[in-house]
């Protein structure tokens, strides 16, 4: 195992390959926090190349994209920033069951899920919503910072003697206000996998703080995420084939196109 590693960048993307190449030598790291700070306009930035070299040796294996990953977190494509959040929360429990038939890997359920139905049965119907109750809390003036923060892992469900599950290995997020008008997520993972999931973690967060900035009146500035330990799941010689087609692709755009 390595040491504690601290990676901090205003780039999403850059950010992934910085934390995927400290993990891809030793196979570990505990802790590993990345630090997505100064964000402009609350979207952070995205180099192309490096998601679209993921996504393609992601496929190759079978494995779901970046933007899969991400929508577990938060589903942004159901978000309309125009409307009243609760559209978003009844919109997304109207059709979790067929997003939990849909994948085996979705049998414990989707973080999203969790954050607006804790402890809900097998359809999504009761349990808290958390984010709900963040929210409301923080537009009634109460800024308390420990009632801004959301559990994922369940103990009435999660507490098995399973030697793999799987899910959730995001445990817990808090947001906090930070700055002038601004907003930090945080992501605790008791397990991270840095190539098939990582990439699509951070996207995630970052969706899921874009929602709650705008429900807060403020502005999405910083994304952290702690793993506990972060690990390199493929083979190393997988890994730095995988490096050496996000520089090689690199190199290409800087010829001419826009890896922007």
């Amino acid at each position: 195992m390595s040491k504690p590693k601290i990676i901090e960048d205003a780039n999403l993307s850059e950010a992934w390959s910085r934390a995927f190449l400290q993990v891809r030598d030793p196979g570990e790291v505990s802790p590993l926090v990345v630090m997505i700070k100064n964000i402009a306009g609350g979207k952070p930035l995205e180099q192309s190349v490096i998601r679209e070299s993921l996504d393609i040796a992601l496929e190759a294996k079978g494995r779901p994209s970046c933007q899969t990953v991400a929508n577990t977190i938060f589903p942004n494509g159901l978000w309309n920033r125009e409307a009243e959040r609760r559209c978003l929360f009844e919109r997304y429990l109207s059709v979790y069951p067929r997003l939990r038939r849909s994948d085996t890997r979705n049998k414990y359920g989707l973080y999203f899920q969790r954050l607006i139905a804790f402890g809900c049965n097998d359809q999504g119907r009761g349990g808290l919503n958390q984010l709900e109750h963040i929210l409301t809390t923080w537009n009634k003036g109460n800024h308390r910072r420990t009632a801004l923060q959301a559990s994922l892992f369940d103990p009435n469900k999660d507490h098995t003697h399973q030697r793999q599950r799987g899910f959730p290995c995001l445990q817990q997020v808090a947001f906090a206000p930070i700055g002038q008008g601004g907003l930090e997520i945080t992501g605790f993972y008791a397990t991270q996998h840095m190539i098939e999931k990582a990439y699509g973690n951070y996207l995630g967060l970052s969706w899921l703080g874009q929602f709650m900035a705008q429900e807060m009146g403020l502005t999405l500035d910083q994304i952290t995420c702690i793993a506990s330990p972060a690990k390199r799941e493929w083979s190393k010689s997988e890994a730095t084939t995988l490096a050496q087609a996000i520089e090689r692709n690199a190199r290409y755009l800087g010829k001419g196109g826009s890896g922007g």
